[in-house]
């Protein structure tokens, strides 16, 4: 799911696109994308783009009259940007969004569909869309502390749950886990003021760390083949590869459809975190240590 740095990305390509152009039309393929009535469809044709936001991870681009488009890409939707009038795919485009400088196509992956597009009349409803989680680039450290410890719940739970924190998803709290040095699985009432500071400077880094590099990346180009799994990250997405810290061999988690990755020597004292894939298998059995597990492997050499 794109989180808060590629939605921040996302946001500024468009402005530079469509802020101060005319909605032509919009072309919506999905009957299973619209979740709302009112305002109708033809209500926002010929409005003007006046601003544009996020809520949480939502993308709102607000039109004139104080009407709200806000698209919520979920896991596997995407934007792209083409020539005006650009075709429209039944099997890869949701809708199409046309302006006098190209139309924003909206796509997404994948046989389960779960992107949303609400149509919204006033900054009071369009508020309603959100979840409440805190913005984490805003906030002071005694607001962020008195957030992450108003519930007992792992940090990796507390980071990306929407209703805590703004913008925070699966992909970036490993890296910001990553950088703070700390477990994934530690409990939020448990930790230090020492390592609830360290949390708070890793977000305020690595978010806009991740921003400033999508910038350079993308350029004038509007954002493609936008990923959870990127060249410099740290952990996430490369299981069983090199710590760029430590040399140690990046381990996860793994639950539902979501892994969590993270370095043992770095973030856990050496300590593996039972994985329950494997676990459940193993039982007794499952490693504890990194020393362990290397030990098993030599064995079976």
């Amino acid at each position: 799911m794109p989180e808060l740095p590629d939605i921040v990305v996302y946001i500024e390509a468009l402005e530079k696109r469509i802020l101060g152009e005319t909605l032509e039309a919009v072309r919506i393929v999905s009957p299973f994308l619209l979740r709302t009535t009112t305002p109708p469809v033809d209500g926002v044709i010929g409005k003007q783009v006046v601003r544009l936001s996020r809520v949480g991870k939502r993308i709102c681009i607000g039109l004139e009259n104080n009407l709200w488009l806000v698209l919520h890409l979920m896991i596997a939707g995407r934007l792209h940007w083409g020539r005006r009038g650009a075709e429209v795919s039944p099997r890869k485009n949701f809708a199409a969004f046309d302006f006098g400088t190209g139309t924003l196509l909206w796509s997404e992956a994948g046989s389960t569909k779960r992107a949303s597009l609400h149509i919204i009349a006033g900054e009071v409803n369009l508020r309603a869309l959100d979840p409440g989680g805190l913005e984490v680039l805003d906030c002071s450290l005694n607001d962020f502390t008195g957030v992450l410890v108003s519930t007992n719940h792992t940090l990796k739970r507390a980071l990306t749950d929407p209703r805590l924190f703004s913008g925070i998803g699966n992909a970036y709290s490993d890296e910001i886990l990553f950088e703070a040095r700390l477990s994934p699985i530690a409990m939020t009432q448990k930790l230090t003021s020492d390592q609830i500071h360290r949390l708070f400077h890793a977000i305020r880094t690595t978010l806009p760390c991740w921003i400033q590099k999508l910038r350079e990346q993308y350029g004038e180009k509007f954002p493609e083949k936008v990923t959870a799994f990127r060249d410099g990250m740290a952990v996430h997405g490369r299981y069983n590869q090199s710590c760029p810290v430590c040399n140690t061999k990046i381990r996860r988690i793994r639950y539902a459809s979501n892994e969590t990755n993270y370095c043992p020597s770095c973030q856990t004292q050496g300590r593996l975190l039972a994985d329950r894939a494997l676990s459940r298998l193993l039982k007794v059995d499952w490693p504890k240590s990194i020393e362990e597990l290397e030990l098993r492997a030599g064995k079976q050499k």
